[in-house]
């Protein structure tokens, strides 16, 4: 039984075991804390309820693991100071879909709610001799993107002295946060795979049948001995009418013609330089969508990006060093 003492009929408590052990009421100590946002980073609220039930006996209310789990997100570094310079970094940016919501203006926040999907940017950077990228992601603008990247490069090893090697899909707004961080550096390549597809949608129009694959096999290596030209003109002559509603040669066409600049998989591959997107395609997955694309979920922004700040600073091995700095 623990002693407890007040001060006067009405006065306040006094309980000399919390006192002299250090402990409140309906607090968690920091080894608990760093549990339940362990498992909040990783499963719903609900779910990390039950796993720490399951692992540790303990029964938590899900309002406590969501509070602990948001407070630590928003405190948490997600990109690490500036490491060792590289002489080659490799940097991708590119933008996620997730489901979020907006309380209403009344009393009662849930009626007048609304949802709708945001993009969350995700970017990375990586030197070339190393196989782990770091990772930085933002639900603000093209132009925070931007800064992001740039943070993020810093982190990876960009000096005066690096070259820089961009890959993306080729989306306006990545193209020109490229440009405004690392143009003087480096150059951008459009996704292989990206551009394959473009392809092999033009390919059901301009081939015979049954020959598309060959068709389409045949302007990729073209592609990749630098004879661009030459894919051109395979499809100029099968343009559709820009009156129709499917135009996929035309598509092509215009997409690989204005992004000329940007089509060097020759020189990429001849300095051993990836010229597909993936990482960052699998960012996606395993740093954005495991956790905020849960099925029924929604999020409030500022609850989302304290989550992307915990998530972003495991992929980026940040984990331990926000734990050892809680501690003191």
């Amino acid at each position: 039984m623990e002693q407890v003492l007040r001060l006067g009929r009405r006065g306040a408590e006094l309980r000399p075991f919390c006192r002299s052990a250090g402990v409140r009421h309906q607090a968690c100590s920091g080894r608990l804390q760093r549990v339940l946002v362990d498992f909040g980073a990783e499963h719903s609220f609900a779910g990390a309820v039950a796993r720490v039930r399951e692992h540790y006996r303990i029964e938590v209310p899900r309002e406590t693991v969501r509070k602990h789990t948001l407070r630590h997100g928003r405190a948490i570094n997600p990109v690490a100071l500036a490491g060792q310079s590289a002489s080659t970094l490799i940097v991708e940016m590119d933008g996620s879909m997730i489901p979020v919501m907006q309380p209403g203006s009344g009393s009662d926040a849930r009626q007048g709610k609304k949802l709708f999907w945001r993009e969350a940017r995700l970017c990375m950077a990586r030197a070339a001799d190393r196989a782990q990228g770091l990772y930085g992601a933002t639900l603000g603008s093209a132009q925070t993107a931007g800064w992001l990247w740039r943070e993020v490069a810093l982190a990876g090893g960009l000096s005066p002295q690096t070259r820089v090697h961009g890959l993306g899909d080729g989306a306006e707004w990545i193209l020109e946060q490229f440009k405004e961080n690392f143009q003087e550096q480096g150059g951008y390549l459009l996704d292989f795979y990206h551009v394959s597809e473009y392809l092999g949608a033009a390919a059901l129009k301009v081939a015979r049948p049954g020959k598309e694959q060959a068709w389409r096999r045949r302007q990729q290596e073209r592609l990749l001995n630098g004879q661009l030209p030459k894919v051109l003109r395979s499809l100029e002559t099968h343009l559709e009418s820009p009156e129709l509603s499917e135009t996929p040669v035309r598509n092509a066409y215009q997409y690989l013609k204005r992004r000329r600049e940007h089509l060097d998989y020759k020189a990429a591959r001849s300095k051993s330089l990836p010229i597909g997107s993936g990482e960052i395609e699998s960012g996606h997955r395993h740093v954005i969508q495991q956790r905020l694309k849960l099925a029924g979920c929604w999020w409030k922004e500022t609850n989302a990006q304290a989550l992307l700040n915990l998530r972003v600073a495991r992929a980026n091995g940040l984990w331990e060093q926000h734990w050892s700095a809680a501690r003191n």
